[in-house]
């Protein structure tokens, strides 16, 4: 037998477990009685399979005032007159760009004070809550004028608890939530503004389940068998103690049962117990990036036949290893992290994206060979991490961008003096929330396979000056030719923890938060390594921030790698913010102890964008905002993924980076690619220029050699071996024609060709869906692509596009992937941006046949879309 995993918590550098979490029993469960049955189901009980809780969707018929008011969470208060809307919702994406009261930090578009409220029957159940999985920000609830909370995090899932406080003699009740987003720069990125994320309404009977009250971990594998340890808190509201039977299935991803057992266990009253069990899977499919098998755990709780409440998780069966030497290891395979940063924003769906928005741009990213997402820099929406789950993501789950000392949200540093309202941020609030809000978020997403990773802060160092200063990096006596991003640290560890220790500590100091911060992750879970983003690595080693991590984010430290595995061996460093090119992966290949990096970012996001009107936003990802493949994708494509690819680029020689040297194209900067940053440079996908204008032709690939011919005669070959950069280039005077990239690989010819294009003619739609689901939450994208004559897509002139579609679709907004521009999304009419333009709609209710067309004077083919 290859035993690969007994163990409960992990040992860093030897194993870190498996699927879901640690061992622990949450502060309020009491495990009231010990196990006294444990015998396999035989199914002689006849009982029958009613399910009595009930997971509503509450997204449909809120009432919505973009407006100031003290008196609108009363019962009686009239909204006959309020905006009609759906959830998940986000007010501010809806709204114009605009410098007034907005900010380039937060996207250029406006934020302010808002009100919902929703009309709904009693439910017939014991026991009533609703659960919010995120509402930014500063969010009070009421239900029927009782005012039930208030949270300032726009991050954080949360439930309250209606049953005291609905009506029980036939009235509606009501439900208003008040949303303060006057902060309007309390971000460094685009939050937008709302009840942003799904709304459920739980019922249940008095003896339940509570919500996230399922915790499964996978404590040993091996070959043959897996070990399912499931923990379930049962909370008993009644007077008296009760005795339940409790049965417990576990079912293979085709939905086949493969392992049960039955317990019975006394809960006394008003108490919540916990229940342990251990059952086992034989053969186990792993979960793994490629095969992201899930099985699904079934509890239901029976006192005698009556079934009174059941709960469904999906979990995964996996273990990884982070060694600080060779790097990390997935179910027993060491494998490189190719990994991406992403913001929460969906370009023109703003912060309330759809599910099927997210899949569109994820599968993008799984075709370039990414196999890691962080979620910078605070915890995703559950429907996010499902997908991640599903499509065989690995998730670093990071929490906070402050702790205790507020950033400049105009920049990345410390902020310097007091700040205005508008920029007051979640520093203010961290204090009495953060242990709240982060074993919050954990008890939510702990049971997602996807996450293997929490992270407890992203570049925190820059709001406590006195680790910056301690570097060495700035300061008068800092040498000349010392550069942050492309130098090793200017002082030893000694130099370093001399300057700390001259300097004296404000407030509470950092290292003394992230062991804070580290403890309560792992009250939560122990089945996970806990790591953070550092900008200061050579001081947060000496000073204690790095005592708390288990694995060390590198935040665009290159240049630090060889120092810290040097000095700090027995820690494991990892790329956290890397910069989407080629020289980053380079250090990944030849450093075996750096496991794999996260660019920065996999998509363009809206926001950190200030002082730069028009940009909304920032274009450093491989998709743009649209969701549109960028140049940068490809070279990423080529390094991440095995399957052949070519992808050419053009530029005019007097723009490009390149010169012509005794024929061939060098580089006008000699080693620039070495020092690229946040952007790809800029280049063009057409070939439409003027005759014997000289061209520089790049393409970026995975095979061996490329030759290129145009219009079918050969212009040369290029190798890889003979470009450090990746990039193969010719210098190619101007033919109108074909230009054509061709290579060979075991026997089969691949191709990529630019044909110069004529005059836009018709406009070609396509769709990425023609069947949608009637259930008012299936989205379709509708791609509008300028075309000639001869069907050749036209890249080099642009045009306006007017979408027309039916009532039975909503419009979710329309976009160009710019980031300049700065149209209203929720619109019908586009100019394109390199010919093309993109076209969200989403389903409703009706099944039927729908069609979107174009008005004006370009033809175009209509788009059918089937509704069922």
């Amino acid at each position: 037998m290859n035993n690969k995993m007994n163990m409960t918590g992990f040992s860093f550098g030897k194993a870190i477990i498996v699927t879901c979490a640690g061992i622990m029993s949450m502060g309020c469960s009491q495990l009231l009685s010990p196990e006294a049955s444990a015998k396999q189901n035989t199914g002689s009980q006849k009982i029958t399979q009613v399910e009595t809780t009930a997971n509503q969707d509450f997204n449909f018929d809120w009432k919505f005032s973009l407006s100031e008011g003290g008196n609108r969470y009363q019962v009686n208060y009239d909204d006959s007159q309020w905006k009609n809307v759906r959830l998940p919702h986000d007010w501010s994406i809806e709204a114009d760009y605009t410098q007034e009261n907005t900010s380039g930090a937060t996207g250029y578009l406006p934020a302010g004070k808002a009100w919902y409220r929703k009309h709904f029957e009693t439910p017939n159940a014991q026991v009533v809550q609703v659960l919010f999985d995120g509402i930014y920000n500063h969010s009070k609830v009421w239900v029927n004028g009782h005012l039930l909370g208030y949270r300032p995090n726009g991050y954080v899932p949360f439930h309250y608890d209606l049953t005291p406080y609905l009506f029980k003699d036939g009235r509606q009740n009501v439900i208003a939530v008040e949303v303060d987003r006057s902060r309007y720069v309390d971000s460094r990125w685009y939050t937008g503004s709302g009840i942003y994320r799904n709304v459920k309404l739980i019922t249940n009977n008095n003896i339940h389940i509570p919500i996230w009250g399922d915790y499964i971990t996978t404590p040993k594998i091996t070959d043959e068998q897996a070990w399912v340890k499931l923990q379930t808190e049962i909370n008993n509201r009644q007077d008296k103690a009760e005795a339940l039977d409790i049965k417990t299935q576990i079912f293979n991803p085709n939905g086949q049962l493969v392992s049960s057992k039955r317990q019975t266990l006394m809960v006394k009253a008003k108490q919540t117990a916990t229940l342990n069990r251990e059952l086992t899977i034989e053969n186990p499919n792993l979960w793994d990036i490629d095969a992201p098998n899930l099985y699904t755990a079934s509890t239901q709780i029976y006192k005698g036949e009556q079934l009174l409440d059941s709960i469904k998780t999906q979990f995964g069966v996996r273990y990884f290893k982070n060694d600080p030497n060779k790097g990390f290891y997935l179910n027993g395979r060491n494998i490189k992290i190719k990994g991406v940063n992403l913001h929460h924003d969906a370009g023109l769906v703003g912060a309330a994206v759809p599910k099927g928005v997210w899949k569109r741009r994820l599968s993008k990213l799984k075709q370039a060979g990414v196999n890691a997402i962080r979620t910078a820099h605070n915890s995703p929406s559950k429907e996010f991490l499902e997908l991640c789950d599903e499509m065989g993501f690995l998730v670093q789950d990071e929490i906070f961008d402050e702790w205790h000392n507020p950033k400049d949200k105009r920049k990345n540093f410390n902020q310097t003096g007091d700040g205005a309202h508008e920029t007051q941020s979640y520093s203010d609030y961290f204090a009495e929330w953060a242990e709240k809000d982060l074993k919050a978020t954990i008890k939510r997403d702990r049971n997602h396979a996807s996450i293997f990773q929490w992270s407890i802060g992203n570049e925190i160092e820059w709001t406590y000056p006195r680790y910056t200063k301690a570097t060495g990096y700035w300061g008068e006596d800092t040498p000349e030719d010392v550069n942050y991003y492309w130098s090793a640290p200017p002082r030893t560890p000694e130099q370093i923890k001399q300057a700390l220790n001259e300097t004296s500590v404000k407030g509470e100091a950092l290292e003394k938060t992230a062991a804070k911060l580290a403890k309560w992750t792992r009250e939560m879970d122990l089945t996970r390594p806990v790591t953070a983003n550092l900008v200061t690595p050579s001081a947060s080693h000496v000073g204690g921030y790095t005592d708390a991590l288990d694995v060390i984010g590198y935040s665009y430290r290159q240049s630090v790698y060889e120092y810290g595995h040097k000095h700090y061996p027995e820690k494991m460093i990892l790329g956290t913010e890397n910069w989407v090119q080629w020289h980053e992966w380079q250090h990944v290949l030849e450093k075996d102890y750096i496991p794999g990096i996260f660019v920065w970012t996999g998509i363009d996001y809206l926001g950190e964008s200030n002082g730069r009107w028009p940009r909304k936003g920032t274009n450093s990802g491989m998709l743009d905002f649209a969701g549109f493949k960028k140049p940068s994708y490809h070279m990423m494509k080529t390094l991440w993924n095995d399957e052949p690819h070519i992808y050419l680029t053009t530029k005019p020689m007097s723009e490009s980076a390149y010169t012509v040297k005794n024929t061939k194209l060098v580089e006008k900067t000699d080693g620039s690619w070495k020092k690229g940053k946040w952007t790809w440079r800029d280049v063009n996908n057409h070939w439409n220029y003027q005759t014997e204008q000289l061209i520089s032709v790049e393409a970026y690939t995975n095979l061996d050699e490329v030759e290129l011919k145009l219009n079918g005669v050969s212009l040369g070959k290029r190798n890889l071996t003979d470009n450090p950069d990746r990039i193969l280039k010719w210098a190619v005077p101007f033919k109108a024609g074909a230009l054509t990239a061709i290579a060979w690989k075991d026997g089969k010819k691949y191709t990529q060709q630019l044909n110069t294009a004529a005059e836009p003619v018709a406009v070609k739609l396509t769709t990425d869906k023609t069947e949608l689901n009637a259930n008012g939450y299936d989205v379709a994208h509708i791609v509008a692509q300028l075309i000639d004559k001869n069907g050749n897509p036209v890249k080099h002139k642009e045009g306006l596009i007017q979408f027309e579609l039916p009532n039975s679709l909503r419009l979710l907004g329309v976009d160009n992937g710019a980031s300049d521009n700065i149209q209203r999304h929720l619109s019908t009419q586009i100019k394109t941006k390199h010919g093309r333009a993109l076209l969200i709609v989403q389903s409703k209710f009706t099944a039927t046949k729908a069609q979107i067309t174009l008005k004006g004077a370009l033809t175009s083919n209509p788009i059918q879309l089937t509704l069922k």
